[in-house]
């Protein structure tokens, strides 16, 4: 797939309803910075065998060095959803425009305890967050420190 353009990105950011605010949570090293670039490399933004081992979002030197994200970083992805038949309920709430591109502004949040204010700050921008959890560790203590972040910033 090839990135989207500056100017796509800009028409899709014009449209309130398709632009959804995710952050990524999970305890340190469970994932999160691999995760975003899988969803980066999705784009075409980067290249699938760089997802996971470029750290794209940890723009900063001493994030690399260290391999740990210390300031949140977001970025705006293009998504358009499948329709897979599902519709939403009989309340009257308005449903996904199957078909039709999506904005999606991910956050890419520490999972250290010395930068839950990071985490917080994220959250309050955020529409949803995405929980990862390890399947190999399980949930840990800082999963649901950020878990309890999450609901209190909702």
């Amino acid at each position: 797939m090839a990135a989207p353009s500056v100017e796509k990105l800009h028409g899709l950011m014009k449209n309130p309803k398709r632009i959804r605010n995710i952050s990524v949570l999970a305890h340190v090293d469970h994932g999160k910075t691999s995760l975003t670039d899988s969803l980066i490399a999705s784009n075409g933004i980067i290249s699938a065998r760089l997802a996971g081992k470029l750290r794209f979002m940890d723009s900063r030197e001493d994030e690399q060095l260290r391999c740990i994200t210390m300031k949140s970083s977001s970025i705006s992805l293009e998504y358009t959803p499948r329709d897979l038949g599902v519709r939403p309920g009989a309340g009257g709430e308005e449903g996904v425009c199957y078909g039709e591109p999506h904005l999606i502004n991910v956050i890419d949040s520490p999972g250290h305890v010395d930068f839950c204010s990071e985490v917080a700050s994220a959250l309050r921008l955020c529409d949803g967050a995405l929980l990862l959890v390890d399947v190999v560790e399980g949930v840990r203590t800082q999963t649901v420190a950020v878990l309890r972040q999450a609901w209190a910033e909702r």
